[in-house]
């Protein structure tokens, strides 16, 4: 400890010196997206647009991914793991997460059942993941984005589009557009 400055040398400053660089480090890491973004489900849809409706949200998001997906890897450790995407989409949606390529079952918007990986491949024509798709609280599909946003200022946009209801009024690149301009 003879080479650092003296201010440093006691093992209790030197500490309170480190302190501050890893609480910055643990807040970059942010929270984990399975409990601060995802809700809770037993695979009933039904139910989950009930508990939305209950709640007051807009719809549901669902985030339809698969294990081995670098992109859906990237969104949660740089877009979902973040408090601001957190609070936003969990003031405004249920967000559940769907594995594509999954056996566990659930019940559709129409009462039936089925399996996550038909759900998401017959259903709603997930081939390539991540694809985000947002239902409202009848279970109608409002809106779709395929691929991963680019960061998470893009993803916050996308649920602005679709809580603020301009999915109504034109695609969500015309909407990107008219944000850009103001």
């Amino acid at each position: 400890m003879k080479h650092l400055p003296a201010p440093f040398r006691s093992p209790a400053l030197l500490l309170l010196a480190i302190l501050p660089v890893a609480f910055s480090a643990a807040q970059a890491a942010g929270r984990d997206p399975a409990t601060h973004f995802f809700d809770e489900s037993f695979g009933n849809l039904q139910e989950e647009l009930e508990t939305a409706r209950e709640e007051g949200k807009k719809g549901l998001m669902i985030f339809f991914e698969m294990d081995d997906c670098p992109f859906c890897h990237r969104m949660k450790r740089e877009v979902l793991n973040r408090p601001d995407v957190q609070d936003y989409y969990r003031k405004h949606f249920r967000n559940l997460s769907i594995d594509i390529e999954g056996d566990v079952e659930l019940v559709n918007f129409s009462g039936e059942q089925t399996t996550e990986k038909d759900f998401a491949t017959r259903e709603h024509r997930v081939r390539a993941t991540p694809v985000i798709v947002f239902f409202d609280l009848d279970g109608k599909r409002v809106a779709r984005f395929i691929g991963a946003p680019r960061d998470a200022r893009e993803f916050l946009l996308l649920g602005r589009y679709v809580a603020e209801g301009h999915y109504r009024d034109g695609s969500f690149t015309r909407f990107k557009r008219a944000q850009r301009k103001r």
